[in-house]
C-alpha cells in the first residue's frame, strides 16, 4: 500500500562490517515501498539495530547501497529507540517540541504543534510534567510525539514497546497503527515478538543469525483494520507462527 507522502527505502547488497571484523549483516537487497509498514524480525544481535541505523544515516554502511528514496525535506526521517532518552530537565511539552526547536521554528507555533500532538497521543493533561513524573507508557508516548512532531514521511522505531507490561503496549500498537493509517507514512518497526509484527505490519522481514540475511519476507494475510479482537483470532496466530518458524530454522 503506498501513499505519496512516504519515502521509499532500497538496500542493494548491503553489508556492515565493525572494525573488530565482526559483520552485522551481509549482502542484504530489500525494497520497501513509499507507505509501506514493515517489520524487522531477527534473533538477539542479528544486527537489526545496526540496520536501521544505517537507513537512518546514523552509520555507513561497508559495503553496497542503502538509498532513501523520494523528495526529502528536513526532519523528514524520524527515529524512536527503545528507551524514549527524554530530557529530565525539560518538560513533556517541551521534550516533544525540541526537534523543531533545533530547526530554529519559533517558540509558539513549535509548542502549539507539539500540544496538537501530545494531545492526540492522550497526553493532554500532562504538559507541563517531566519526564520523572510519568509512567513507561507516557514516556514512550511522549517519544513518539517527539518523533511524529516534524511530520516525518519515514519512520524507525527500534524496539520502542518491549519494555512495557502487555496491556500498555497493545495500546500503543494500535495508537501507532491509527496514526500510520492516518498519515501513510513509511515504518520500519523491529520487533522481537512475532504476533506484534503480524498485528501491526502489512509485510515482515525475517533475519538469520548474525550475519544477518533474509531468510523470510511475507506479505501478511490479515485485514487493512487490525482492532482489538484480532488478537485471538486464528488468522493472527498462524501468522505469527510463520513468522516464528523462519525464526526458528537452523542457522
Amino acid at each position: 500500500m503506498t501513499h505519496p507522502r512516504g519515502l521509499g527505502v532500497v538496500l542493494e547488497g548491503a553489508t556492515r562490517v565493525f572494525e573488530n571484523d565482526v559483520v552485522a549483516f551481509d549482502a542484504l537487497d530489500l525494497r520497501v515501498n513509499p507507505g509501506e509498514f514493515v517489520a524487522l524480525l531477527g534473533p538477539s544481535g542479528c544486527g537489526k539495530s545496526t540496520l536501521l541505523r544505517v537507513v537512518a544515516g546514523l552509520d555507513r554502511p561497508t559495503r553496497g547501497r542503502v538509498e532513501i528514496t523520494g523528495a526529502r525535506a528536513p526532519g523528514s526521517v524520524a527515529f524512536v529507540f527503545q528507551d524514549a532518552h527524554l530530557l529530565p530537565w525539560r518538560t513533556l511539552l517541551d521534550n516533544a517540541a525540541l526537534p523543531l526547536e533545533l530547526a530554529g521554528v519559533a517558540r509558539g507555533p513549535r509548542r502549539e504543534r507539539a500540544a496538537r500532538l501530545l494531545e492526540e497521543l492522550g497526553l493532554a493533561g500532562a504538559f507541563e510534567r517531566t519526564p520523572n513524573e510519568l509512567s513507561g507508557g507516557m514516556r514512550m508516548r511522549a517519544s513518539l510525539a517527539r518523533a511524529l512532531v516534524t511530520e516525518p514521511s519515514l519512520l524507525l522505531l527500534d524496539e520502542p514497546f518491549a519494555a512495557l507490561d502487555e496491556l500498555t503496549r497493545g495500546r500503543l500498537d494500535d495508537l501507532l497503527r491509527t496514526l500510520w493509517n492516518e498519515r501513510r507514512f513509511t515504518v520500519l518497526f523491529v520487533t522481537h515478538s512475532t504476533t506484534e509484527a503480524a498485528y501491526l505490519a502489512d509485510r515482515a522481514v525475517v533475519l538469520s543469525p548474525r550475519p544477518a540475511r533474509i531468510r523470510l519476507d511475507h506479505t501478511l494475510a490479515l485485514p487493512a483494520e487490525r482492532t482489538a479482537d484480532l488478537r485471538t483470532e486464528a488468522s493472527l496466530a498462524r501468522e505469527a507462527r510463520v513468522l516464528f518458524r523462519a525464526l526458528e530454522q537452523d542457522p
